[in-house]
């Protein structure tokens, strides 16, 4: 009875110990890449490396964890997207809409933000390094805004 037991456990245990991983969507990066709109849409963690995201329509959808690198968003509008540690190092974001994103722990690195609406977002802890940052409401130090 004990060694039943014991194995069980034993075959159960990979089951019990895994944590949750939530991953993209499938559908929602088909629909993305095809339509260019995905409003509401699950993209957390996706891989959209060097993706030509022009002009998208993003407004309100989860791509915490995305793999932004080197993407293209000029134009996009991210209103309201939670993109909490998201990888946009080396991405173009000219003339894109965060307001009232989240942005906390994206990685901005050698980015290229110019003239993006950022009012309201959230922004701890962003990556800036070598960042091209003009015209956008993102700057080193100060107390936020009460």
């Amino acid at each position: 009875m004990k060694s039943s037991i014991i194995a069980i456990v034993g075959l159960l245990s990979p089951f019990l110990l895994a944590s949750e991983v939530k991953a993209a969507n499938p559908d929602h990066i088909e629909q993305l890449l095809s339509t260019r709109e995905c409003q509401g849409c699950d993209l957390s963690g996706a891989d959209l490396t060097a993706a030509h995201l022009i002009g998208v329509d993003l407004r309100d959808a989860n791509l915490t964890g995305a793999n932004l690198t080197e993407a293209n968003l000029e134009g996009a509008d991210l209103t309201g997207a939670n993109l909490k540690g998201a990888d946009l190092s080396a991405s173009m974001l000219t003339n894109a809409t965060l307001n009232d994103s989240i942005l906390d722990n994206v990685n901005l690195t050698k980015a290229m933000v110019y003239d993006v609406d950022v009012a309201g977002a959230s922004m701890m802890a962003l990556i800036i390094d070598e960042a091209q940052i003009f015209h956008t409401g993102i700057s080193v130090g100060g107390e936020s805004p009460e």
